[in-house]
């Protein structure tokens, strides 16, 4: 009788415990940030930092891209595509509603679809969207989208976080108050400090173990290790200080995971500028670049060094960093050869470190070839006004991550004002090949063009330094798009 009374209050015990243990899991996150982003729509803005927040978590597009970089299902569960490859019907998911309560349909595809490539579009990707000639309900579950010419990355196109489908209720204060489909909610953002997502308790796929998730901007490297260490913020999925890692790896609370981005750091050129419309003048800046000395100056010693617009880890990439080895005796031969004496070149700077520490590397060693750097730092928002938007500027360095955005290229007034007939014509045959051999040769051509071109000074592949509670699972480990894809995240005891 005792016996069996001690077993009892033992088991008894026990399920208490494990109670406990199981009533112990966390469901919220605090997630570090660098940047803050200037709005919530990814429709409307070019800023990496919008899609770091709300793709996937509160808005969905038709296809969505997973953390190996393939395409999956999104709002479309399944599709088929003609014979022809220019006909893509689309079956949407059932039982899909925004999270204002509006019912989701075909009729929200053909709407987004449309405003994305309308003339007055503000879709920063609208270039993704060109191929589209029609797009047609068949009803509330299936929509028809006709291309003009077959679009071998299509899908994958309609993956991005600037392909979001929105709803025409809300489109327009999707800014501050993003209204999606996705697992979580919008729920609160402190300008300057935090945004703060919820779960969806009506989401129609499957959901999320996090009840809630704070994304906190923490801009200095220095306040980030101390928030980290002091255990204030549970990851840093993008982290900005290398130098911190091997700190971080020695505590066993954390886990230190390096991986790849889509990020192609450049020394961009505005090509429309004399005396930088010369082509000689902008050899002579890449032969002045040691880019190796950046990598470990301004990244100690992580990334990948890359000779055009085309990262490493993706397929058809073309090794050409020993195109424009490093040679400042080769730089002041081209700088004389275009008759260029005593240049002065504004430098501007935005704020990611790997930016602003590079940029007083490279300043150095223009200077050593004889050309003088005024560095210009500035925040973010001023770098998109005045750099991406007004072109006011000679030289900047950035990293551009979306992922194979060689179309960049081909644009009319993009940033770079480069204009190249023989690129445009070379791009648009890309575009439209479907044969998977063929692509990747026209991409080996492309990557050749620009590189030859001296577009830019192609720099290095920008590393995925993450670091994060070893309580913590399913972040991602690379960012074939720049994302923080919280569906599959949990607290792990």
């Amino acid at each position: 009788m005792i016996r069996n009374l001690f077993f009892l209050v033992f088991t008894a015990l026990l399920g208490v415990s494990s109670m406990t243990a199981i009533a112990s899991v966390r469901t919220d996150l605090i997630i570090g940030v660098r940047l803050e982003p200037p709005h919530l729509d990814p429709t409307a803005g070019a800023a990496a930092a919008i899609g770091e927040i709300v793709y996937a978590n509160v808005f969905e597009g038709l296809t969505r891209i997973d953390r190996n970089g393939k395409v999956q299902p999104g709002l479309a569960t399944s599709w088929t595509i003609s014979d022809d490859g220019k006909s893509y019907l689309f079956h949407l998911g059932s039982n899909i509603q925004f999270h204002d309560g509006a019912i989701f349909s075909a009729n929200d595809v053909k709407f987004s679809l449309d405003r994305a490539r309308d003339d007055n579009s503000v879709n920063p990707q609208k270039g993704l969207f060109e191929p589209i000639d029609a797009i047609d309900v068949i009803d509330p579950a299936t929509v028809k989208v006709t291309l003009k010419r077959p679009t071998g990355s299509f899908l994958f196109n309609m993956g991005w976080p600037a392909a979001v489908i929105v709803s025409s209720k809300s489109a327009e204060t999707n800014k501050s108050n993003p209204i999606g489909t996705g697992p979580f909610r919008f729920a609160n953002w402190i300008k300057g400090s935090s945004i703060e997502l919820i779960r969806n308790p009506t989401y129609w796929g499957n959901p999320v173990k996090l009840e809630k998730t704070t994304f906190r901007v923490i801009a200095d490297p220095s306040a980030a290790y101390a928030s980290l260490m002091a255990g204030d913020i549970d990851a840093y999925p993008i982290y900005p200080a290398p130098e911190n890692l091997e700190q971080f790896r020695s505590d066993k609370r954390f886990s230190v995971v390096v991986g790849n981005t889509e990020g192609k750091t450049i020394l961009a050129i505005n090509n429309g500028k004399q005396p930088l419309n010369d082509l000689k003048v902008r050899q002579a800046l890449a032969y002045a670049v040691d880019r190796n000395a950046v990598i470990k100056g301004a990244m100690f010693g992580i990334g990948r060094p890359i000779g055009s617009h085309f990262s490493p880890t993706d397929p058809g990439y073309v090794d050409l960093t020993a195109q424009y080895a490093y040679d400042p005796y080769k730089a002041k031969a081209l700088l004389r050869e275009a008759g260029v004496t005593d240049l002065k070149l504004r430098l501007v700077l935005p704020p990611p470190e790997y930016a602003r520490r590079g940029g007083e590397i490279i300043a150095q060693q223009l200077k050593a070839v004889g050309v003088d750097v005024e560095i210009i730092p500035v925040e973010w928002a001023q770098w998109l006004t005045d750099v991406f938007k007004a072109k006011n500027y000679d030289l900047t360095i950035i990293s551009h991550v979306e992922p194979m955005d060689l179309d960049i290229y081909a644009r009319d007034d993009y940033y770079f004002d480069y204009k190249s007939p023989a690129y445009r014509a070379l791009y648009t045959e890309l575009a439209a090949t479907t044969d998977e051999a063929k692509r990747l040769e026209l991409i080996g051509k492309a990557q050749k063009l620009i590189a030859d071109d001296c577009v830019n000074v192609f720099l290095f592949l920008l590393p995925k330094s993450g670091i994060w509670s070893v309580k913590l699972k399913g972040l991602w480990e690379n960012a074939p798009i720049p994302v923080n894809d919280l569906t599959e995240v949990e607290w792990v005891e």
